[in-house]
C-alpha cells in the first residue's frame, strides 16, 4: 500500500504543475480558452483541457516507401493549448 500512496502523490503533484503552468501562460500571453459552459478563461481545469484535447491521433502512413506521420483531429484551441504548454509538448504534437 505505501508504493501506491507515494504513487498517487506524484500524480496529482504533476498534474497540479501542469496545471498552474497552463494557467500562468495564459496569463502571460493575455490569452484565454473557453471552459465547460462555453466562457473565456484563463484559469481552466486541466480535467477540462483534458477534454478538450481528446481525439488527436498519431496517424502513420506508407508513402513512396516512406513512412509518414502526421497529427490528425487536430484544431485551433488543441493548438493554442500545446503551444501554451512549451517547446517540449510542441514538439511532440507539432
Amino acid at each position: 500500500m505505501p508504493e501506491l500512496f507515494c504513487d498517487n502523490h506524484l500524480t496529482l503533484m504533476v498534474y497540479s504543475v501542469a496545471e498552474w503552468k497552463l494557467r500562468e501562460r495564459l496569463k502571460e500571453t493575455g490569452e484565454t480558452i473557453r471552459n465547460q459552459i462555453k466562457k473565456q478563461t484563463q484559469k481552466p481545469t486541466l480535467k477540462w483541457v483534458f477534454t478538450l484535447m481528446r481525439g488527436i491521433t498519431e496517424v502513420k502512413i506508407e508513402v513512396e516507401s516512406k513512412v509518414v506521420t502526421q497529427i490528425a483531429n487536430m484544431d485551433e484551441v488543441k493548438d493554442k493549448i500545446i503551444r501554451l504548454m512549451g517547446i517540449n509538448c510542441e514538439k511532440y504534437y507539432i
